[in-house]
């Protein structure tokens, strides 16, 4: 038996979970979220728990009793406590600022701004310290869209090697790399 699909999931005060038609819907104070289900897993509500059950031991049975199991948790944690995630811009000149509520502006190092827009179910701020790195906020109750949106905002400058400029996660360790040997004979 799957060691994750066989946890039960425990349904905090205020969420509410509805399950119909190989579809669960989770309602909580921070929002409501979908997720369809493979129709041979088994999903039951008792007892303020969430218990995940498999119909056989085929190998795609046993896949996807630990995936939908993660899936139905991260949505209770994300509509109940919700999920955060902080990138840090390290670079001179490197900057990102809060043009509105959902459009972010940031200076990279290119020739020109990136603007990113973020989804309603995204909060986002942006800081900028003097003398200290600027640093975006992002929060949501998805914890798939969080993840994708810091990927992507990562992706205009991953950190390089070298000086380590570039976005990183708050708490990331850069491997640095040494530079020329050569030049110091």
């Amino acid at each position: 038996m799957s060691r994750i699909g066989k946890l039960p999931i425990a349904i905090p005060a205020g969420v509410t979970i509805d399950v119909k038609d190989n579809v669960i819907n989770v309602k909580g104070p921070k929002g409501e979220l979908k997720q369809a289900i493979n129709p041979n897993i088994k999903v039951e509500v008792e007892d303020g728990q969430i218990h995940v059950t498999r119909p056989d031991d085929n190998r795609e049975s046993r896949a996807q009793h630990g995936l939908y199991r993660a899936l139905i948790n991260n949505m209770v944690v994300g509509v109940s406590t919700g999920f955060k995630k902080e990138l840090e811009i390290v670079g001179v000149g490197y900057r990102a600022t809060m043009k509105s509520p959902e459009v972010i502006e940031l200076a990279l190092g290119y020739s020109h701004v990136i603007y990113i827009k973020m989804p309603p179910e995204v909060k986002a701020d942006a800081k900028s310290e003097r003398n200290k790195n600027p640093l975006i906020t992002l929060e949501s109750c998805d914890k798939q869209l969080l993840g994708q949106i810091c990927a992507k905002i990562r992706s205009f400058r991953k950190p390089e090697p070298y000086k380590g400029k570039g976005v990183k996660f708050v708490g990331e360790v850069i491997r640095r790399k040494s530079g020329k040997t050569a030049a110091a004979k």
